[in-house]
């Protein structure tokens, strides 16, 4: 296969399917998922490139993208490498100072801007940031400040590029484009810390097409993939670019919150998410099994039993299942799984990547039970994504699946995973330090998680920054135990307290309608959910749920104390990341009284 450069690659798939939608995009007016042909696609980026030039865009100048998931946004980042440019995404929900942050570190001139949010976060900067000298706006509805003299709409900036010496400008830089060339910069969330820009070259993307067309041959330009996760986030980004090198259609979901609603109406066959995403599905369909009884249930529970014997002990490891099991399958396929995979819109469901965060055994032996192809991985942002992944057959439950092919990957100091490769970045944007600190000599990159080989099978353990220690010595994982506390019915989410504590505490924030329900059901008077929360017979309820959910971790590692939250830790409040990671630091600093309380004899 050819494996083209990013610059021209639009145009090369536009040659061969013409007008096969390429993607679509949600019209929230009219509720219609509007088509994009290959040939439109090509036609708009190569519009926006000629604009760029008209801007006076340079070679190698970063360009910004300041949006949620738009069409708009892969339109300005093929603009961007036909003309040998280097596109930065910001998460659309960043913050006033994060924004600056980026626009101040990458020297951005142009800033491409998706809805309100967007648009009113930039100007409220854009004095702030000297080299800030535009702002184009991707909707139209946006309403601009009074004094704003320093935005166009997007439709204006497509206009620039009318004059033909711009077309020859573009063609001239796209001859010159080389796999050396910057293609991207992402900015980590930044868990901890000030975000560091990752460099990504066109080179890193050009190896991940190749070794993802070795590991994921049965793809196919008959898939349909839903976008889901940001394009900001590397996941999603080198995700949505693989599957134009395959000629897969992509559906853009503009807005996160509604993924329930806009995958019943695409019924992708391929998704990337996080495990968040099958958490719910998997809590959604433990709360209707645990509202079955009598036969249903024994019926139900028995399709369990039958779907992780015949996919576990048969399929997953490439053997034929007895007859009469793969019938009894058959059977429960129709009437159980399929029901559970239509009402979650994932029926016609092929290939489902995860990774991002650890996914619980639990979680992945139950999709896998009921047909659904959840497929583990482990990568990072400068690893250009995927670094290992699930192989079709003999993957093993607990890993993070195989090495990709052609990546080197050793095991080094504290157990820390190491990587060398194509894919890997050649270092933090105007930070050398870091870069140094992040690459050693030997051109191996410190990953920061903790893991073990077995053959080329990778096992992840814990994130060593972390890792917890116990005034008493013992260590501490807290995304184990975080993991497996927000599978219980009545979580939502956890902070586990321990670093440098006599024992492990926890924040949690419950899963509020099943608490009201509950209070319902044995008559509780409250006031409000502050006052529930309180209430001896939910702290009860909590006590004997973290009981039933820590019987498997070691004495040491058991929450001891817990607080209940009545409110949900946000990306508002800072408390979250873009990518929905707790911010530990943020978190304690919130909630340092309450921490304080629990340690209190």
């Amino acid at each position: 296969m050819i494996y083209h450069h990013l610059s021209v690659l639009v145009h090369r798939r536009a040659a061969e399917y013409g007008e096969k939608t390429a993607m679509k995009y949600r019209d929230y007016n009219t509720s219609r998922w509007i088509p994009v042909s290959w040939n439109e696609f090509s036609s708009r980026v190569k519009q926006a490139s000629r604009a760029l030039a008209a801007l006076g865009v340079e070679e190698q100048e970063n360009i910004g993208i300041f949006s949620q998931n738009k069409p708009e946004c892969l339109y300005v980042d093929f603009a961007a490498f036909a003309n040998r440019a280097v596109s930065i995404p910001l998460y659309a929900t960043n913050s006033r100072t994060q924004t600056g942050y980026i626009l101040n570190n990458a020297g951005i001139r142009f800033l491409f801007v998706g809805e309100q949010y967007q648009y009113d976060t930039a100007f409220h900067v854009i004095d702030k940031c000297p080299s800030l000298r535009l702002l184009v706006i991707f909707d139209q509805s946006v309403a601009k400040e009074p004094d704003d003299k320093r935005s166009m709409y997007f439709n204006e900036f497509l206009a620039l590029g009318g004059d033909s010496r711009y077309r020859q400008l573009v063609d001239e830089r796209t001859a010159r484009a080389s796999d050396a060339d910057l293609a991207n910069i992402l900015y980590t969330s930044g868990t901890t810390g000030e975000p560091k820009g990752v460099m990504l070259h066109h080179f890193n993307y050009r190896e991940v097409f190749r070794i993802h067309d070795l590991r994921l041959p049965f793809l196919s330009d008959s898939d349909v993939s839903m976008n889901f996760l940001p394009l900001t986030h590397i996941f999603e980004k080198a995700w949505s670019y693989y599957c134009l090198h395959r000629g897969i259609q992509i559906c853009i979901n503009l807005r996160p919150m509604d993924i329930q609603n806009t995958i019943k109406e695409i019924r992708p066959t391929a998704m990337c998410s996080v495990p968040r995403f099958w958490e719910k599905v998997y809590a959604a369909a433990q709360d209707h099994i645990g509202r079955e009884q009598g036969l249903r249930r024994i019926l139900i529970e028995d399709a369990l039993r039958t779907g992780r014997r015949h996919n576990l002990d048969y399929v997953r490891l490439g053997k034929r299942a007895p007859r009469w099991l793969h019938l009894k399958y058959k059977m429960y396929d129709k009437w159980v799984y399929s029901l559970l995979k239509r009402e979650a819109g994932i029926d016609r469901g092929t290939f489902f990547p995860v990774a991002g965060a650890f996914v619980s055994n639990e979680v992945c032996s139950f999709m896998h039970a009921v047909g659904i192809n959840m497929v583990v991985g482990y990568g990072l942002t400068e690893s250009t994504a995927t670094v290992s992944v699930y192989p079709q057959k003999g993957f093993i439950i607990g890993s993070v699946g195989e090495v990709m092919p052609d990546l080197e990957v050793k095991i080094g100091e504290g157990n820390e995973i190491l990587l060398r490769g194509k894919t890997i970045t050649t270092g933090y944007y105007h930070k050398p330090r870091a870069t140094a600190e992040a690459i050693d000599a030997d051109g191996w990159f410190h990953t920061g998680d903790a893991g073990y080989l077995e053959g080329r099978t990778l096992y992840m353990t814990e994130r060593i920054k972390d890792l917890f220690k116990t005034s008493n010595g013992k260590y501490v994982s807290p995304q184990a135990l975080e993991s497996r506390l927000i599978l219980d019915h009545y979580i939502n989410q956890a902070e586990v307290i321990a670093d440098n504590r006599k024992f492990v505490s926890a924040l949690i924030v419950p899963d509020y309608k099943a608490v009201e329900e509950y209070a319902k059901e044995w008559d509780i008077d409250y006031k409000d959910m502050a006052g529930l929360l309180k209430h001896p017979l939910i702290q009860k309820l909590f006590n004997s749920r973290l009981m039933e959910v820590q019987k498997h971790f070691a004495h040491y590692e058991q929450i001891k104390r817990f607080t209940l939250l009545a409110k949900p830790f946000s990306m508002e409040h800072g408390e979250l990341t873009n990518t929905l990671k707790l911010k530990r630091a943020v978190v304690e600093r919130h909630y340092k009284a309450l921490i304080d309380r629990m340690y209190e004899t």
